[in-house]
């Protein structure tokens, strides 16, 4: 019986020890399991505020996987020097995008239309007609090689070019590009390598707008990134009337488009005025320009109902708004051409 009972408490203590063990291998295994099931509930927990997130943020696309347009935030342009002085509250007949407008006949002088002719305003771009013509008159050599540097890098506005430093063309290229296709850092470059260097050149170009009566003018560099570069729409109906009689002003600014080799490379440069491809349009001279004190800028010399006509038009409002209103004029003096409109500046 003694032996009876020694065996049956020795198998009592080999369950206990078995239970031990197994409650020894169970509880890592369980803790595991715990500890995963935690961070399931975790990662679950913090899907689901990602999910709330994301439903009360907007929903944003890629470019490449929207399939609508996305829209971007619309930044307005800086006022310009017309808006600032309240130009564009003066009515025409026309009703003009641009708060300046000139237009005359430039073999009778007399004019047509004209809307705060007077007023003296940012000319941007149209700033390298008198640039090329300073360039022509000088008669400097058309095919003398000329080398961008960083001196001709624009720092006034920080716009782009594709002459980049190192490249070299000859002067009459600089002049096409500068003149077609409004190429700062060409059009700076003439200036720089004017005998006398860029002082002297500015010098000549406010001299020779003093010879023409263009007193409202001043010139302080020669591409128009500047807005103390300023004139007013008389004087630069004064400045097209000339720069017209020039052949070669005439024949480059109205080039559509023109290669250039730079390097091993060809770059084809384009009109900035897309009307001197239309048919509609006979275009003699023309010069663009834009920086946002100045607005959109145009001036013009075109053949239109069988009169030389001269077209200004300074700080228009939107990309297109300047071609826009050379359009109504055109359609205008087809329609009207002895006509004499006269909105604001008188």
């Amino acid at each position: 019986m003694h032996t009876r009972h020694r065996t049956v408490f020795g198998r009592f203590l080999q369950a206990c020890a078995f239970a031990a063990l197994s409650l020894a291998l169970v509880a890592p295994a369980a803790h595991a399991a715990e500890k995963k099931t935690s961070k399931k509930q975790q990662v679950s927990s913090a899907s689901a505020k990602r999910s709330t997130a994301r439903k009360s943020a907007p929903v944003r696309k890629s470019a490449h996987s929207a399939k609508a347009p996305t829209r971007v935030a619309y930044v307005p342009e800086r006022p310009s020097f017309g808006q600032l002085a309240g130009l564009h509250q003066v009515n025409d007949p026309l009703a003009l995008k641009s708060s300046v407008a000139l237009v005359i006949d430039q073999d009778t002088h007399e004019v047509l239309l004209s809307k705060n002719d007077h007023a003296v305003l940012p000319i941007a771009s149209l700033t390298k007609l008198m640039t090329g013509l300073i360039i022509s008159q000088a008669r400097l050599p058309m095919d003398e090689p000329l080398t961008i540097t960083q001196d001709d890098v624009d720092t006034e506005k920080g716009s782009r070019s594709r002459l980049t430093v190192g490249t070299t063309l000859t002067r009459g290229e600089m002049m096409h590009l500068a003149l077609m296709s409004s190429e700062n850092r060409a059009a700076h470059a003439l200036g720089r390598t004017f005998p006398g260097g860029l002082d002297a050149f500015v010098a000549q170009m406010n001299a020779k707008a003093k010879l023409l009566g263009m007193t409202d003018t001043q010139y302080v560099e020669p591409t128009g990134l500047s807005s103390r570069n300023q004139s007013s729409a008389r004087d630069l109906a004064t400045l097209v009337n000339v720069a017209h009689g020039d052949p070669l002003l005439r024949e480059l600014s109205t080039s559509p488009s023109h290669e250039v080799a730079v390097g091993r490379r060809t770059l084809q440069f384009n009109n900035t005025n897309r009307l001197v491809s239309s048919p509609a349009w006979d275009i003699g001279l023309q010069k663009t320009g834009y920086i946002s004190e100045a607005g959109r800028c145009l001036v013009m010399q075109a053949q239109v109902a069988g009169r030389k006509i001269i077209m200004v038009f300074l700080d228009s409002a939107g990309k297109f708004s300047r071609l826009g209103d050379a359009e109504r004029v055109r359609h205008w003096v087809e329609s009207r051409s002895h006509a004499v409109v006269t909105a604001g500046g008188k």
